[in-house]
Order: C-alpha cells, then sequence, then structure tokens
C-alpha cells in the first residue's frame, strides 16, 4: 500500500491517497485515530461510476464516520475511473442501455454478464485491501461494510470473516446465483431500499432480503428515488454500526 497524498480536512479528518498494485483507493481517519487508540473501520462501497465522481457522496459517508469514531475506506472498482476498461463489461452496459432504451426487459444473461464479473474480482481486490489497511497500526477492526454494488456486499460478507456487520444499499441488479450466496450470509444487516428506485427491480431486492441467512437484518424501505435517500435513513445505519462496531 503506497501514501499518495495526504491532508487534513476541516473538521479533523485526515484524508490519505493510497494505490494498491494498479489499485486507487482512499482512506479517511479520525485526527485522534493512534497505535495507541486504533479505530473500527468501514469499507464503503459504491457503484462502478469512478472515484473522481463519486468523491462528494464518499467524502460525506466518511465525514460521518469519522464523527462516531470509525476509520473509513474505498477503492476503485474494476474497469471504472482512471483503470483500464474492461471489454466484457463495456458490452455488457451496452446491452443493458439498448435493452431498456427498447423498453424491453432485462433478462439474466445481461444481468449476469454484466454484475458477476464485476463481483468476481471486485471481491479478492476489497479483501487485499482490507489486508493492507487493518496493517495500519492506527486501525484495530472490527469491520463494517456500507454500500452498493448489492452484489459485490453480499459476497464479501459470505466469504470475508473480518467483516462484522454490512449496510446494504438496494438498487442493482441481482443475478440469481447471488440469491444462493445470500444464504451464506451470517453477520448483521442492515438494508436501505427506495421504494421508487427507477429501472431497478424492487420485488428482486426484497428476495434477496427474504434470502440473507442472518439472524438480525433490517430493512428499511423508504419512498423516492435513486438518489433521494433521506438523512434519517443515513443516521439509522450510523446508528447500526455504532452498534456493531464499537
Amino acid at each position: 500500500m503506497h501514501v499518495t497524498s495526504e491532508q487534513h480536512l476541516d473538521d479533523g479528518v485526515v484524508e490519505r491517497g493510497f494505490t494498491l498494485g494498479e489499485i486507487p483507493g482512499i482512506l479517511w481517519t479520525p485526527e485522534a485515530a493512534s497505535p495507541s487508540a486504533p479505530v473500527p473501520l468501514i469499507l464503503l462501497g459504491h457503484p462502478p461510476l469512478g472515484l473522481h465522481r463519486m468523491y462528494p457522496r464518499l467524502v460525506g459517508r466518511a465525514r460521518d464516520a469519522a464523527a462516531d469514531g470509525f476509520a473509513a475506506a474505498t477503492i476503485e472498482l474494476p474497469g471504472s475511473g482512471d483503470r483500464p476498461r474492461w471489454a466484457a463489461v463495456e458490452q455488457a452496459r451496452a446491452d443493458l442501455r439498448r435493452a431498456v432504451e427498447a423498453g424491453e426487459p432485462v433478462g439474466d444473461e445481461i444481468v449476469d454478464a454484466l454484475v458477476l464479473p464485476l463481483v468476481g474480482k471486485a471481491v479478492p481486490e476489497w479483501q487485499a485491501a482490507l489486508d493492507a489497511l487493518l496493517a495500519l497500526p492506527e486501525i484495530g477492526g472490527p469491520v463494517g461494510y456500507s454500500g452498493g454494488v448489492i452484489s459485490i456486499g453480499t459476497r464479501l460478507a459470505a466469504v470475508e470473516p473480518r467483516i462484522s456487520a454490512a449496510v446494504l444499499f438496494a438498487g442493482s441488479f441481482v443475478p440469481r446465483a447471488v440469491f444462493e450466496e445470500a444464504r451464506r450470509v451470517t453477520v448483521p444487516l442492515h438494508v436501505l431500499l427506495q421504494w421508487d428506485d427507477e429501472g431497478n427491480d424492487r420485488q428482486a431486492a426484497l428476495d434477496l432480503f427474504d434470502a440473507f441467512g442472518s439472524e438480525e437484518k433490517t430493512l428499511q424501505a423508504n419512498m423516492g428515488g435513486h438518489t433521494g435517500v433521506p438523512q434519517f435513513a443515513g443516521e439509522a445505519a450510523a446508528r447500526f454500526f455504532t452498534r456493531h462496531l464499537s
């Protein structure tokens, strides 16, 4: 893990850019974090739109996490941002756009081609980032995962024993294979669903929630579109992490 930049934000948060091989990432820590007072960590998931485009939302979530005493970190997803284009996924995105523009249903073949390769590559990268982040003396765990793509969060929660709790954002396409993986997820879950999320399958999100094997799982559904998550929903997610990571 190579630190490429460091700055102190105006609310007591230290922001460090880093690279892990070819993968860019960002780490935010409270200024009070130190080897003598290590803090828990929240991994911030996001859609494959690029870190530069997602930065305003990510830094807002990281500031909130730091105010609660947590470090937060994110990495660029494969094929996004400044990382090399990924021909297979680009083709799947084009097929998705054509289906949506034609008013046709988005079939399993398109969903699988769009999501499963991304999950297969992104999850090991998240695990490698977690190795590097937990090696820092100011980060002590436990670890939470927060955000989308929900299929990435589902597999990571299923296969990574260091994830203690997860907040998952519904609203992305879910391959059928991920429903089976969801049954292996046993950590506490808090799932956010926007009821009127344009272009996404509400019933699939409900079915995925039902499939999760966790004994403690909460679904918070709110009216509104994809970007209309109310502030109180974010506050509820923060309280969830305070319960399980503090």
